[in-house]
């Protein structure tokens, strides 16, 4: 069964090339447009196996989201990571204090997150 990866971001392109990179590298794929809607799946039943997440996003942002699947008790150790144009030191403390699992600054290749998935998303 292959692994599920939530794909949140605001960027309708930067979703779809997510999508196709990471479906071509084996893994199912479930898309929200910002933070609000990835919690209502989650809360509706989702169960990635990985949350990617930009941190500026219209309605919820990536910070409270990160919170708010920290608080959810099935989805606690969930590995996420953040995808986002922010790259200040003081913005990575307040992720990682957060919850984040690891925070990459866009633009990113293809491989390059493959790789940081599989280290962080044991059997990927």
């Amino acid at each position: 069964m292959a692994m599920t990866v939530l794909v949140v971001d605001d960027s309708v392109t930067m979703v779809m090339s997510l999508k196709t990179t990471l479906t071509m590298s084996g893994f199912q794929v479930e898309t929200a447009s910002n933070g609000k809607v990835a919690l209502d799946k989650l809360q509706a039943g989702v169960k990635p196996n990985l949350i990617l997440t930009d941190i500026n996003m219209p309605v919820m942002g990536g910070m409270e989201l990160i919170k708010n699947v920290r608080a959810m008790p099935g989805l606690r150790f969930v590995p996420i990571l953040t995808l986002t144009t922010e790259s200040e030191t003081t913005k990575r403390d307040e992720g990682k204090r957060a919850g984040a699992t690891g925070w990459l600054v866009k633009p990113v290749s293809g491989n390059d997150l493959i790789a940081v998935i599989k280290k962080v998303l044991p059997g990927a």
